[in-house]
């Protein structure tokens, strides 16, 4: 397992960008795939992408083409641009490490971050 920590949430307007960074610390780091989730109120925890040790990334459709996660294991941190918001990306984002190869569901993850909160105001 890894301890994450995330950092960056805050408000922004529609079209906006905010990039969220996960601080890790334990030497397993860089061989876990990183990935984060968003949870909306009301809503369960959604998969938004992930990053492998190898640098190749996934994500699911909703955010192609305006998230970009990626990685520095020097840093051991891992970070999500995020482009063009919308309202609809509103939620708590988490940091999440797993030892699997291209987890997606929650399940498979055994390491989570505290979350940070984006807000996107339209």
């Amino acid at each position: 397992q890894v301890q994450l920590v995330e950092s960056g949430g805050g408000l922004v307007q529609a079209g906006g960008s905010l990039r969220l960074s996960c601080a890790a610390s334990g030497r397993t780091f860089r061989t876990y795939t990183m990935g984060w989730f968003r949870q909306a109120p009301g809503k369960e925890r959604q998969f938004v992408g992930n990053v492998r040790s190898t640098g190749i990334t996934y994500y699911t459709d909703s955010v192609k083409g305006r998230f970009t996660i990626s990685r520095d294991n020097a840093k051991n941190t891992v970070y999500l641009q995020m482009n063009n918001l919308k309202p609809e990306d509103t939620a708590v984002y988490y940091c999440a490490g797993s030892s699997y190869t291209n987890p997606r569901a929650a399940a498979n993850f055994d390491s989570w971050g505290q979350g940070t909160q984006v807000t996107v105001s339209s």
